[in-house]
């Protein structure tokens, strides 16, 4: 076992930070505790009928784990506590909020300060913030995917990290540049562990997704992967049923011209599927070109 001795403090803080993206809170002793032997200690002593001469049991105090003057720099700051404590709506008036939220902004940035402000999702309070769209504000197309994970959360944008770099390259294939597109997602907030969100969790977003594509009035939506395809395309198929061909979404009286294909996040899971992707991104090109 490597001690935190042993570790400089650039190394100690790469080490701290992945331990928090994987979700751990919490700093434990540095000397291990066997708790099955204190569990049967414990046991014991509550089976056998105490001595009457005997004093009462004191609580042990458990000595706090000493902290190197490394771990003390190094230790990112304690996130602050919440001013008010989480107040949960009923998802109805969550979805009825977030609707009026949505259609009350006029741009982009309106949308997102307002999103910001909203508290009626409760991925909000185990992510990091908010990953609104990120690129050109009046794009001919619009990559969307699910939602960020947790490399998007650290930077605070979406498609970031090593599945960003991916899509560049999908994209670059068929002449295409991040700076000439808006990216998002439907959820913009991750969920703990990177799961899946939740059908109520998508059914709040869904006015937030829904105002973004009417504000940026793209000409063409790009959809990567399962739960974004079948959310956008109200479907129940998988994304081997949906990817690959052109449908229409309908967006604020508008009916917009939508092709869905593999997300990055699959094709590292099964490279295998590369070659589909490839199929869908020459499609997808030739539709553009096609007008």
């Amino acid at each position: 076992m490597i001690s935190s001795n042993d570790l400089t403090p650039a190394e100690l803080a790469a080490l701290l930070h992945f331990h928090a993206d994987a979700g751990v809170e919490w700093l434990l002793e540095e000397d291990a505790v066997d708790r099955i032997a204190e569990f049967t200690a414990m046991r014991t002593a509550r089976a056998m009928p105490p001595r009457p001469d005997a004093p009462p049991a004191q609580p042990v105090a458990r000595k706090a784990p000493a902290r190197t003057e490394a771990s003390r720099q190094a230790a990112p700051a304690a996130a602050p506590a919440p001013a008010m404590p989480v107040v949960a709506i009923p998802d109805s008036e969550a979805i009825a909020e977030a609707e009026f939220v949505a259609a009350s902004a006029r741009s982009l940035d309106e949308l997102r300060i307002a999103m910001e402000a909203f508290n009626g999702c409760n991925l909000k309070a185990s992510a990091r913030g908010l990953i609104f769209a990120e690129g050109h504000p009046r794009p001919q197309i619009m990559v969307i995917g699910a939602m960020p994970n947790a490399e998007d959360d650290r930077d605070g944008l979406p498609f970031s990290g090593r599945q960003g770099l991916m899509l560049d390259r999908m994209l670059a294939g068929i002449g295409l540049k991040r700076a000439e597109l808006l990216l998002t997602n439907i959820v913009p907030w991750r969920p703990p562990g990177n799961r899946p969100p939740s059908a109520r969790e998508a059914d709040i977003c869904r006015p937030f997704i829904e105002r973004q594509i009417a504000l940026a009035e793209p000409q063409r939506l790009l959809i990567l992967g399962n739960f974004a395809a079948r959310f956008l395309f109200r479907a129940s198929e998988t994304i081997h049923q949906l990817r690959g061909e052109w449908r229409g979404i309908d967006v604020a009286g508008r009916t917009i011209p939508a092709f869905a294909t593999l997300h990055p996040q699959d094709l590292a899971m099964a490279p295998v599927s590369k070659r589909l992707a490839w199929a869908d991104l020459l499609a997808f090109r030739a539709g553009l070109a096609a007008g």
